[in-house]
């Protein structure tokens, strides 16, 4: 057995190295609580992305750091520290940390699909989420989460947001008489209200807020870029050659916009039949060759499924009634790549030496 006191504990814990930041706990001071008895360590250790898969590769790498010193067992606390986007002063949303921005240069392609369901795959890793529809002509997220009723005000000041599966939610379809009403505005109406949306809705504490945009490129993401500092755009498409085409615009104009690309969702990927066989209907490696050209992550693909649809349908999304699915899952392995993607780029863009501290990390309650 190995020297096993505390400082010789502490010391090997200090030592391992956070995937996410490569840099060690030591350096990113996210230990804490450390106690030895026997051969038992109880520690607790705040992360900065809610990703399972990093949990899993941080306590093998605590395990790995301990076994020498004769520890037999160790129980790991976690918490988790969101990192937070610059703001400036006139910001309208200074509690949330991370605005993301799911869009495409191509109508059809899923984007409210992709939004609704990232944001609760989100919301299922223990981190507050909010779901913001900026299609103000074709709200969408109101059927796709079975959610009717008007938002109140408690002050008469600020607008209330809905709630849906622990979910804040804001779409101008719940402002509507009925669903079948179309909205008749011109642009400078649209501009105000999605700037209405923003400020004057009480989003509260939130570690992401999901923004599902309209199909096109220009408006939404022009507007919020003046307004305040975008954490980053996820990019949508699908393979084939015809939507890579409006789908490349849609990326140059963030290039222009200065809107940092997070990564690139692939939907409607392929169809696995009843025999296993995939087919890839719409051809393949599209996803991939948006990613290359915006030099981002292809965070995932999400296959052809019925039970997409179908659950869209009911109001219930795939991540909420059948995680398990392939889609289901596909959509929460793309929400823990991204969380620790928007990790990495805060801290690139720190200049690599502000990785978010322990203090404000919260218990993770994962909701699985």
């Amino acid at each position: 057995m190995g020297d096993l006191s505390i400082e010789s504990v502490r010391a090997a814990l200090d030592a391992v190295v956070d995937p996410t930041f490569e840099r060690s706990l030591g350096e990113l001071g996210t230990t804490s609580d450390l106690s030895v008895e026997d051969t038992r360590v109880r520690c607790t250790i705040a992360l900065s992305s809610p990703s399972e898969p990093i949990r899993r590769e941080v306590k093998r790498r605590v395990d790995e750091a301990l076994a020498p010193l004769g520890v037999t067992l160790t129980e790991v606390e976690w918490k988790v520290r969101v990192p937070t986007r610059e703001t400036v002063s006139d910001d309208p949303l200074p509690s949330v940390r991370n605005v993301i921005l799911v869009m495409s240069g191509k109508g059809g392609v899923g984007k409210s699909t992709v939004a609704t369901n990232l944001a609760l795959a989100l919301r299922r890793l223990g981190t507050r989420v909010g779901l913001l529809d900026a299609d103000l002509y074709g709200p969408s997220i109101p059927t796709m989460l079975g959610i009717t009723g008007q938002p109140q005000s408690a002050d008469g000041k600020k607008i209330l947001p809905l709630q849906r599966f622990g979910l804040k939610l804001m779409s101008v379809g719940f402002l509507l008489e009925n669903d079948k009403q179309a909205v008749i505005w011109r642009g400078p109406m649209l501009h105000g209200a999605l700037q209405q949306f923003i400020g004057d809705v009480e989003w509260g504490e939130l570690d992401y807020l999901v923004i599902d945009s309209p199909p096109g490129t220009g408006d939404v993401a022009l507007t919020l870029g003046q307004k305040m500092r975008i954490t980053g755009v996820v990019m949508v498409t699908t393979p084939q050659e015809v939507a890579l085409q409006d789908v490349y615009k849609g990326v140059t104009l963030c290039q222009k916009l200065n809107l940092p690309i997070l990564g690139v969702v692939e939907n409607m990927s392929y169809f696995v039949d009843s025999a296993g066989v995939k087919h890839e209907i719409f051809g393949a490696g599209g996803g991939q060759k948006i990613a290359d050209y915006a030099k981002a992550t292809l965070l995932g693909q999400v296959p052809m499924d019925t039970a997409v649809r179908e659950w869209g349908d009911k109001g219930t999304p795939v991540v909420q009634a059948a995680p398990d699915s392939p889609s289901g899952e596909a959509f929460a392995k793309i929400a823990e790549t991204l969380a620790d993607q928007i990790a990495v780029e805060h801290f690139k863009r720190s200049g690599g030496e502000k990785a978010p501290k322990a203090e404000g990390a919260r218990r993770l309650k994962i909701l699985r």
